[in-house]
């Protein structure tokens, strides 16, 4: 039993992503309950370019088409509110939504690269805002790159002391050093395992304890098996994560990092 707190779903950027993939390999690889967000909510292409307006979907409808994934899974799926801050700003109606639904919705989710928008932008800081005064915490994806760098994430954590920030991936595509360092010293700063080795997660909570690092996988990025197996059918990153983890730290740690954490931080 564990709960993944970085789970997507739906159609976009390449990926296709059923919400029945989703509960089936729920059920196969029993976990328990995952945060998810809806992935149709990307404002632009690999390439920085802002999709067609016959591409995009609002934010008020990919927000209901997750409140509704989790209405219908109830104890089970969690929203996290994908935002377009790009091309759009919080509306009356989006605040209504996110207010209206205090047990389904768990988080707002900002993903800067693919709205093409530096994390620290004031775009973005009005969700933070929000965010600040629903008391809800902010996933955001960071990665090697100017849109999503930990550096802009650990900023605004360190201006909105506040609000917990979650800085999904620990920066994909780094070592996840400065990940790391930059959690340890900002407290409302929090990570996910998301494409991280597990030797990484164990640094890192051994540098900034376990009860900040929860587990997640982008799950099912790579198809029903993500748990197992990656697109070239080799073992998946996360599986030393079931089968070697356990023996390799602390059990309060292993049970801190699969679901403690997560039901701590998330409230449910």
């Amino acid at each position: 039993m564990f709960i993944d707190t970085h789970v997507h779903f739906g159609k976009s950027a390449g990926f296709e992503m059923p919400k029945e993939t989703v509960l089936t390999a729920m059920e196969k690889y029993d976990v328990s309950a995952a945060i998810v967000s809806n992935s149709e909510s990307v404002e632009a292409d690999t390439s920085h370019n802002l999709l067609p307006a016959n591409l995009q979907k609002s934010q008020v409808d990919t927000a209901k088409e997750t409140i509704d994934f989790a209405k219908d899974n109830p104890g089970k799926i969690y929203a996290a509110i994908w935002i377009k801050p790009h091309t759009e700003q919080p509306t009356p109606e989006f605040e209504y939504l996110l207010k209206a639904h205090p047990t389904l919705v768990k988080a707002i989710k900002v993903h800067p690269f693919y709205s093409a928008l530096q994390f620290d932008d004031p775009k973005v800081e009005s969700y933070i805002q929000l965010a600040q005064n629903l008391e809800l915490p902010v996933i955001t994806h960071s990665a090697d790159d100017d849109f999503s760098c930990c550096k802009r994430v650990y900023n605004m954590a360190k201006k909105y002391p506040d609000v917990r920030f979650v800085m999904a991936h620990l920066g994909l595509g780094t070592d996840n050093e400065e990940a790391i360092e930059l959690c340890a010293k900002q407290e409302n700063l929090f990570g996910d395992t998301a494409w991280v080795p597990v030797e990484k997660a164990i640094k890192f909570i051994q540098k900034c304890g376990s009860e900040k690092l929860m587990f997640g996988s982008d799950m099912p990025i790579d198809g029903l098996d993500t748990y197992a197996t990656n697109k070239a059918g080799k073992p998946s990153i996360y599986v030393p994560y079931f089968s070697q983890l356990q023996n390799m730290i602390p059990s309060k740690d292993f049970e801190n990092l699969m679901f403690k954490s997560a039901r701590n931080f998330y409230h449910f």
